[in-house]
């Protein structure tokens, strides 16, 4: 009988981290040992996984020993730094970082578009796509097997949560602080005022009100959300020259990032037959009633895997258009699940096929 492969899990006390064991709990076990790894002062930690209590270990080179899978689940300077040791010691890394997923030696997988590039993995890294982009490619990669898709406009709606533990209180502190005061959001400055300078990660207050920004400046006033989700798009569905224009935008929910799509295909569609081939899709679950207000929500879509996908329409003035909308928890497909899902592709390598 085969060896199970050992896993490792690198920032397993994070908020992704925390996601993943609950994932590995849940889904068909594929793993032998599964080791959690953190930073030194998480080290001696105990954690449930498959209703046992593991303790952490701290990131080192010997953490890595005996490793079959390494998943990283850490900020980009330690997958930087980190993963390519993890790969030397001979483990497959499948990173969640930014760090490696525009390096054309790294594969960027989505199981559901692209299980293939699994094996093109000279670095001995795959790279998980950043969950913005996860939550639209999924929907987006069977419209275009099927009409060929040329264009993409986007308009992200993104949970405080992409900016880690750190956004989520920002959003409930300043609730706390505007709760009651109903003449807030009335008159400029008194939202800015009731919240104070503690703004956490954001550069303005994220309670009742969208702050049309996320991530870091780049070049020509776009933000590094924004051009991720170009890039991504790109690589993903391996189209170099697809136009997208992004403008990523964050919103006052908790968990689960929302994208407004426009997309522009090569030949006539209309939303019937984009609904068919949604409705066939794995990993997209289709919420499409409006007349009885049935819509693709992040209150619903939180604690699911599925890229949920509604208000699907034709363009008016486009007949190669649909416009649509899209919403993913952003801690599970957009990012613990979209790293397991790739593991479990590498897992199989270790399993011979039975005749």
């Amino acid at each position: 009988m085969s060896k199970l492969p050992n896993l490792a899990v690198v920032g397993a006390t994070g908020a992704v981290g925390t996601v993943m064991l609950e994932i590995l709990t849940s889904r068909k076990n594929v793993w032998g040992e599964i080791r959690l790894i953190a930073s030194p002062r998480s080290a001696g930690k105990r954690l449930s996984v498959r209703g046992e209590q593991v303790e952490v270990v701290a990131l080192s080179t010997d953490a890595f020993e005996g490793i079959d899978v390494a998943m990283f689940d850490v900020p980009d300077e330690i997958s930087a730094a980190w993963a390519p040791v993890a790969a030397e010691a001979g483990a497959i890394v499948v990173d969640n970082s930014g760090a490696f997923r525009m390096d054309p030696d790294v594969p960027l997988v989505v199981p559901e578009i692209n299980p293939e590039q699994t094996r093109n993995r000279n670095r001995g890294i795959i790279a998980n796509a950043n969950c913005t982009t996860l939550a639209m490619i999924v929907a987006v990669a069977p419209l275009h097997r099927e009409y060929g898709l040329k264009e993409l406009v986007l308009a992200s709606y993104q949970a405080v949560s992409g900016a880690g533990q750190a956004g989520v209180d920002a959003l409930h502190d300043q609730l706390t602080r505007v709760a009651g005061d109903r003449a807030l959001g009335s008159r400029t400055g008194n939202v800015r005022n009731a919240v104070g300078d503690d703004l956490g990660p954001f550069p303005a207050p994220v309670a009742l009100n969208v702050i049309p920004w996320a991530g870091s400046l780049k070049d020509g006033g776009w933000s590094s959300e924004e051009l991720k989700m170009r890039n991504e798009s790109r690589k993903i569905l391996g189209l170099p020259d697809l136009k997208v224009s992004a403008t990523c935008v964050r919103v006052p929910v908790s968990r689960g990032h929302s994208i407004s799509v426009h997309a522009v295909f090569g030949s006539e569609v209309d939303a019937e037959g984009a609904r068919e081939v949604l409705r066939g899709a794995p990993g997209v679950i289709l919420v499409d009633d409006p007349a009885n207000g049935e819509f693709p929500m992040p209150i619903d879509a939180v604690g699911t895997d599925p890229s949920w996908i509604g208000r699907l329409r034709r363009s008016l003035d486009d007949p190669r258009a649909l416009d649509f909308f899209v919403t993913g928890d952003n801690l599970r497909k957009g990012a613990a699940l979209n790293t397991a899902q790739i593991a479990e592709l590498i897992a199989a390598e270790f399993v011979p096929a039975t005749r």
